[in-house]
């Protein structure tokens, strides 16, 4: 038997079968320059290019979640990143970057950050961080109790007596310390050790030369660097130490129209402070 196909039957069904398809394109293609469609949706952050950054050598004095304050020798401070890329001595963990630790960091910089890419140390100045640790939880219950006992006894500034004062003085836009002034600031220590409940305020201050912005940083850092020498060479207990601070170019001892009185305001003052509430008790 012979079949004979209705051929304009057979397009007639292939281009109903099509309209859909071609009608589906057609909307996609409007649909995609349709100025009125919104696409939701977060960017993709642009990656931060890192190059080589410098290398820190100096004592950590702060840590704070993954991050880590670098003091260096000129009394300076950096802080650094520590992520699980940063190689760190002996594959320790970021655990052993204790407080008072001695390191050397090799960093890498980008998105205004620096990073640590590789921290090493002594092993035996890692040990004495850690015997200090431990030594300071073993002493802090004890310690705890007697500096809040002290100070909850304590409150304003005027609420102080000042028992003496020890200025130190320093060159234009520097914050090093003479040998005569180490002297100076061990002798001072020694002496307020002597008095009763005796704490300590450092107050920092600069001439009039430089910018209020400039000459604020420099007093802190000055007023820093007096306090880091009275803890770490003088043995001045931290806990008794109040609140440091640097008021750059205020309470100036002579004027600043000299080069004397310059000499006489660029500063640190080293207050001994007995609460008025506990002297000659």
């Amino acid at each position: 038997m012979r079949v004979i196909a209705n051929r304009p039957s057979l397009y007639a069904l292939l281009a109903i079968v099509a309209l859909p398809v071609a009608g589906s394109l057609s909307a996609q293609q409007q649909d995609a320059n349709d100025p009125n469609i919104i696409v939701n949706g977060v960017p993709t952050a642009e990656p931060v290019e890192m190059t080589k950054g410098p290398e820190i050598k100096g004592v950590i004095s702060a840590r704070e979640g993954d991050k880590m304050k670098v003091t260096t020798a000129d009394g300076g401070s950096t802080i650094v990143a520590v992520n699980s890329a940063t190689k760190i001595k002996g594959k320790r963990s970021s655990d052993s970057l204790l407080n008072g630790l001695p390191v050397k960091v090799k960093t890498m910089q980008g998105g205004g950050q620096l990073v640590a890419s590789q921290i090493t140390f002594e092993t035996r100045d890692l040990k004495t961080a850690t015997m200090i640790r431990n030594a300071t939880e073993q002493r802090f219950v004890e310690q705890a109790a007697a500096t809040e006992a002290l100070r909850g006894r304590v409150g304003d500034i005027d609420k102080y007596n000042i028992k003496h004062t020890t200025n130190v003085h320093f060159d234009t836009g520097k914050s090093n310390l003479s040998e005569a002034d180490k002297e100076q600031l061990c002798s001072t220590a020694t002496q307020a050790n002597a008095t009763e409940n005796a704490l300590l305020l450092v107050i920092g201050y600069t001439d009039s030369t430089g910018s209020e912005d400039v000459n604020q940083a420099l007093s802190e850092k000055r007023a820093s660097r007096v306090i880091n020498y009275l803890q770490q060479a003088c043995g001045w207990k931290p806990y008794r130490m109040l609140t440091p601070t640097g008021m750059a170019t205020a309470d100036p001892l002579a004027s600043n129209d000299t080069e004397e009185g310059k000499a006489q305001n660029r500063r640190v003052a080293v207050n001994v402070m007995v609460s008025k509430s506990v002297d000659n008790m």
